[in-house]
């Protein structure tokens, strides 16, 4: 199969994993959710609220935007830069 196959193939010790599981009953190969960092959570009031902010004063910056509504930063940036699609907000740290 390696020949046929290069790295695309199977290693043996995926094969053994998945057959370990499919052994235990689960029926998918999907990796689980796993714990860590939360997924963004965007509301409608939550981006009305960084778009009125930044409407308001153009030259707001994502940090003072995300301090004022008490969100994250990254969250603040994403609204803006891919909800929103304003590119020319003042960025400064």
């Amino acid at each position: 199969m390696k020949v046929q196959y290069d790295d695309a193939c199977l290693s043996l010790q995926q094969v053994y994993e998945w057959n370990r599981k499919f052994m235990n009953g689960i029926s998918s190969v999907p990796d689980s959710p796993r714990p860590g960092q939360a997924h963004r959570v965007l509301t409608p009031e939550g981006i009305a609220a960084v778009e009125a902010i930044v409407k308001e004063n153009r030259r707001v910056t994502v940090n003072e935007t995300a301090a004022h509504l008490d969100m994250s930063r990254g969250s603040v940036h994403h609204i803006v830069q891919d909800v929103l699609q304003f590119h020319k907000v003042f960025n400064r740290l």
